[in-house]
């Protein structure tokens, strides 16, 4: 049997993710020094975190891998943990910190595309504004941001002040970050990874959105690097999950719900999408999607059910136009919904702070 090298237990230890990560330990450069005394190993990292979850998770699965190795007799994994860095400056994964100057911080999620989640977001924001609360809205969907559209403010631009804090554009009196307002029409947004990740937490960490009851986050689709930065580094009161009747929508809302259930964020409810459609000349409903997915998706996963939003020939002309319906139309049906989901939110977490 060939000896144990230090590169055989490096690349051992790419097997371990950091916890809520798709990344390994490795890539993340917490190892710091690996010895290998003939079939001893004794591995030291260093963490930052105030979580004391995280090391605890990551000195199990690290002996766990390092044990896998044929001839192992011993394993040792040392841990130096030091408080977490400013996330504003980017660095390693700790703990979650507050966003200055706003109360409550609420994502809005989907485990899929094409749920209609971002008109969700948009028209519970204006639905909370309506309630009389101070309320912002960050667009983290840097690929495909559409809420700069939703809210008519394409052709406007955020400004930076000399000490590079970005001040939010404000519409409707919503304060508003989206890459859509950054770019022109055509332009895409051609970023790596790192890059996408450093421009939302810049969003979040460098924009003003001082004295707000509410900033909601509207999330990309998926469980990629974005959604896992953010519930890494902003402290949530929680996530509200959007979906669609039909099955193949629920499979990844599972995917979401556990994706915040392993970071510790609470799921404050889901909101069922596309419902149904009423016909506006004969008033019959139809259930295009399928009927009920989303309910039964909550108490499955124990979490609170919402409400439904029907689909609306009136709301998505609204939104086209660049205002939510629930600002637009407060008295439309949909309209009335979105305000008794915000209420209920509202009250939920008021409750629970």
């Amino acid at each position: 049997m060939p000896p144990i090298s230090e590169k055989f237990v490096l690349e051992q230890l790419k097997a371990v993710k950091f916890p809520g990560y798709s990344r390994d330990i490795v890539s993340f450069g917490l190892v710091k020094d690996i010895k290998v005394a003939g079939s001893d190993i004794l591995v030291r990292m260093a963490v930052a975190t105030n979580n004391p979850s995280v090391p605890e998770t990551l000195k199990r699965e690290s002996e766990s891998s390092l044990r896998a190795i044929p001839g192992v007799s011993s394993v040792k994994v040392a841990i130096d943990i030091t408080s977490p860095p400013d996330v504003s400056a980017g660095g390693q994964p700790g703990a979650a910190t507050q966003i200055p100057g706003v109360k409550h911080v609420v994502a809005i999620a989907s485990g899929k595309g094409g749920v209609g989640k971002s008109t969700v977001a948009a028209n519970l924001v204006a639905a909370l504004r309506r309630s009389g609360l101070r309320v912002g809205l960050c667009d983290c969907d840097i690929y495909g941001p559409s809420i700069s559209l939703m809210f008519g403010a394409t052709q406007e631009r955020p400004m930076a002040m000399n000490d590079n804090t970005i001040i939010p554009m404000e519409r409707y009196g919503i304060k508003l970050m989206s890459m859509g307002s950054l770019l022109d029409d055509t332009s895409p947004a051609i970023l790596r990874g790192p890059m996408v990740t450093r421009a939302t937490q810049q969003f979040l960490r460098q924009t003003d959105w001082s004295r707000l009851d509410y900033l909601i986050l509207d999330f990309p689709p998926g469980t990629g690097d974005i959604q896992l930065t953010v519930v890494q580094t902003v402290a949530l009161s929680g996530a509200i999950v959007v979906t669609t009747p039909q099955e193949v929508a629920l499979i990844d809302v599972r995917k979401a719900s556990s994706m915040f259930a392993k970071v510790n964020v609470p799921v404050l409810g889901i909101v069922e999408n596309m419902s149904y459609f009423v016909c506006p000349s004969d008033g019959k409903r139809y259930d295009i999607f399928g009927s009920g997915g989303g309910k039964r998706e909550a108490t499955r996963l124990k979490v609170p059910f919402l409400g439904t939003i029907p689909i609306d020939i009136e709301t998505r002309e609204a939104g086209d136009r660049g205002m939510p319906i629930v600002l637009e139309k407060p008295e439309n049906f949909v309209a009335k919904a979105y305000l008794q989901i915000a209420t209920e939110l509202h009250q939920k977490i008021e409750v629970e702070a």
